[in-house]
């Protein structure tokens, strides 16, 4: 579990490690429409069966020091927000440290994404874990593309990851300390 954010909190938010308790919470997502085709699990039939491979994903990352999701929970009320980390990623032939966001529907257009992202960006830079850092994003997921510009990147370039079309933002050390 090397790239997780480990008692880390920002404004709203503290970041903790995905537990296989949050699948319930979790769920929802994927019954929001449009979700699973961003998230390249289209092809899997079942909303649980989709909750169910992310939770297998996660739970891979962390073993196998790939990054992973954190759980994102409400100062305020305790419950899980959404899940958003630093995720080595293979995009086309290089490996790549991404900051990865994914919200909770009833929480989407309150800023959580952009703040959570913005907490992975400093933490990823602050701690001399790369020099540059990813969004891999659908090239439908607009709101996403906020995010990602709201975060500091730019567009990069169109690509094919994982067999779905996806734009790539970036954002690199001396971009984001010219921002500081």
């Amino acid at each position: 579990m090397k790239y997780l954010l480990k008692d880390q909190e920002s404004a709203r938010l503290t970041f903790r490690k995905v537990e296989r308790t949050d699948y319930d919470a979790w769920l929802p997502l994927f019954h929001q429409e449009g979700v699973a085709r961003f998230l390249g699990m289209e092809h899997i039939a079942t909303a649980e069966a989709q909750c169910d491979l992310w939770f297998e994903k996660c739970a891979d990352r962390y073993e196998n020091n790939l990054g992973g999701l954190n759980a994102l929970i409400s100062k305020e009320t305790g419950k899980l927000v959404g899940q958003s980390g630093l995720l080595i990623q293979h995009v086309d032939g290089v490996d790549r440290m991404e900051v990865g966001y994914s919200i909770l529907p009833e929480y989407w257009k309150k800023g959580y994404a952009i703040e959570a992202a913005g907490k992975v960006r400093d933490y990823a830079f602050e701690n001399e874990l790369t020099d540059s850092l990813i969004s891999i994003i659908h090239v439908e997921n607009f709101p996403s593309m906020k995010v990602a510009e709201n975060n500091g990147m730019k567009f990069l370039h169109e690509t094919v990851y994982k067999d779905f079309p996806v734009k790539i933002f970036g954002i690199t050390r001396e971009e984001w300390e010219n921002r500081r």
